[in-house]
């Protein structure tokens, strides 16, 4: 599948380098030219030989080892690969790349690449956890690093938790999804609000909710990897615009609504992840409202039905919508599904963990207009998005799916 491909595998020091020397035979015999970059600290745990013997290459090591006169090692490197891939990723050379740093062959090779960057990160759960590595990964995501996210179990160190690296089928598949893409969104235009809207009471205070906005730009990240053209209607946020799409903010239920009409006849796909506020405040005041009597009262108003406007108004559009739950999860998401003529609804039940607002994971139960029901184990969201726009793709009618 990978024959013609030149894949660099940048070994870093943990002890997952098992797992790399699977996934560096798994390359070769899939026909791909492998060639490796070990660190100081792999070498402790598995010899370059080992690599050298599976790839077929001379593994490097130093920076300074030029065994060949006519050129520069690490440049050499960079310039001929189709992809370069670091398992495990360390917390050390995450930070190396985030601070652009190279101090040995495998980080002087990163800087020099103009390839495209798989990272699948392995370390102790609190080290993954820390705000450090986070905020490291979240810079690398910006300038276009890729991820395959590590997994949950027992960890070497003795710990149960997430910092496993990924296997090496899974980083495979993610390999070969990458240099083969699966564009079965080439020429859509998919349309993805996110996010938890905001209604004001005063010009400090307002009425929200718990969104991160994390499922919905999954999505939308997703959608542009898989060829779509791809809208993000985006409630506020603290998270990095994605790159690659029409980008639109939006602060209330009433400000999505004339963004999302104002698009709808024009996409393809239709997914609202957004948590829209119910109601909202008859009046917000102008100016800071003064603390006075020991109680107070705020009358609200409803907001208008933004997934309910787009059943009624959609055409062509394929509706993806979402049910946050607390109980009766299958009964209430087909409810709504039917109430809002959704083609897709996918329900969650917020109250489970490593589920709802805020995480990096997401459990689902996907239900459709013909009674059919999927749950999927939980996922990281961005596999929930990719397993959603398959669907999605498989299910427009000009792929000839039901509706």
């Amino acid at each position: 599948m990978l024959k013609g491909k030149s894949i660099l595998l940048g070994v870093s020091g943990g002890i997952a380098v098992y797992k790399a020397v699977s996934l560096c035979s798994k390359l070769a015999q899939s026909g791909a030219d492998v060639r490796v970059i070990m660190t100081e600290s792999a070498v402790k745990f598995v010899a370059p030989l080992t690599f050298q013997t599976l790839s077929r290459h001379h593994v490097m090591t130093d920076t300074f080892e030029e065994k060949d006169p006519s050129v520069v090692s690490h440049i050499d490197l960079a310039d001929h690969a189709d992809l370069v891939v670091i398992a495990p990723a360390t917390a050390n050379i995450l930070a190396k790349m985030a601070l652009g740093i190279g101090d040995d062959m495998l980080s002087t090779t990163l800087l020099a690449t103009t390839a495209p960057i798989l990272a699948a990160p392995a370390m102790n759960v609190h080290m993954y956890e820390h705000p450090a590595v986070l905020n490291n990964m979240e810079t690398l995501r910006e300038r276009g690093v890729h991820f395959i996210e590590p997994r949950e179990g027992q960890l070497a160190c003795g710990y149960v938790g997430k910092g496993r690296l990924a296997e090496p089928e899974q980083i495979y598949e993610a390999i070969v999804a990458m240099l083969q893409p699966d564009l079965p969104l080439q020429g859509k235009k998919v349309l993805v609000t996110a996010g938890g809207t905001v209604e004001r009471l005063d010009p400090v205070r307002y009425l929200s909710n718990d969104s991160s906005g994390k499922m919905g730009y999954a999505v939308a990240e997703e959608a542009r990897g898989m060829g779509a053209e791809v809208v993000l209607i985006s409630a506020p946020s603290s998270l990095p615009r994605p790159e690659g799409v029409e980008f639109v903010p939006v602060v209330s239920a009433l400000d999505m609504l004339s963004a999302v009409m104002e698009r709808l006849k024009d996409v393809d796909i239709v997914i609202k992840a957004a948590a829209v506020a119910d109601y909202r405040p008859a009046e917000a005041s102008p100016v800071k409202i003064k603390k006075k009597d020991e109680e107070m009262t705020i009358r609200l108003v409803k907001n208008p039905d933004i997934l309910q406007q787009i059943g009624e108004r959609k055409t062509k559009q394929y509706v993806i919508g979402f049910a946050a739950e607390t109980n009766d999860l299958e009964a209430n998401g087909l409810d709504k599904l039917r109430r809002k003529n959704c083609d897709l609804m996918v329900a969650n039940d917020v109250t489970l963990e490593g589920a709802g607002f805020g995480t990096d994971t997401n459990i689902v139960t996907l239900l459709d207009k013909d009674g059919n029901v999927e749950r999927l184990p939980i996922l990281s969201k961005r596999e929930v998005a990719r397993h959603l726009l398959k669907l999605a793709a498989e299910r427009l009618p000009s792929a000839g799916g039901e509706r």
